[in-house]
């Protein structure tokens, strides 16, 4: 599985579309009607990751999350930058693994779990709607279970879309263009 330009300090044509394209899809993904917490901004951290150079992979996911962030309305301070933080820790882990299915799969299921946590500890810590207790935090976690659920399920299916999808493009656009030279050598 090849990395767009990766290595490469500057960012190449195709990364930067890349880039536009995720943060696009992972703003207007957060705009329309959909299930609480599935969105694709925890699989595009991840995909970003693993196939963009670094600052970019961790920049596509806060920028997508600020310009949807603009539109629905800023919240907590506080709250917002353990978010933004959480997707920039998966984007910065993602950069770090093999491709493989299981570091893939790995690396979601702790994105997923890295979100959970930290986002909700901070509702807990920086919010009014629990105690400043451990059974405070212990309610916050128990009323985010069906969130947790959306945002693990959302980052299982958006991660393996994404993935899957950029294999299949990058193998069909190899072999392609392995056939185009083929047929102008004969």
């Amino acid at each position: 599985m090849n990395k767009i330009n990766k290595e490469n300090t500057s960012y190449s044509q195709t990364s930067l579309l890349v880039a536009i394209g995720l943060v696009i899809f992972g703003a207007i993904a957060r705009l329309v009607p959909h299930p609480a917490n599935f969105a694709p901004l925890g699989a595009i951290a991840i995909f970003g990751g693993l196939f963009l150079p670094r600052k970019l992979a961790i920049l596509v996911p806060l920028s997508a999350m600020l310009v949807s962030d603009i539109v629905i309305g800023f919240y907590s301070w506080s709250i917002m930058l353990v978010v933004y933080l959480s997707f920039a820790l998966t984007a910065f882990a993602s950069t770090k693994i093999k491709h493989s299915f299981k570091a893939i799969l790995g690396t979601t299921l702790a994105g997923s779990i890295l979100f959970y946590l930290t986002t909700n500890a901070a509702v807990w810590a920086f919010g009014t709607m629990y105690a400043h207790d451990f059974a405070g935090l212990m309610q916050s976690y128990t009323m985010a279970i069906p969130f947790f659920r959306n945002s693990l399920l959302s980052d299982l299916f958006y991660t393996s879309v994404m993935v899957t999808s950029y294999i299949l493009i990058t193998n069909f656009h190899t072999n392609y263009h392995i056939q185009s030279l083929h047929r102008n050598q004969s």
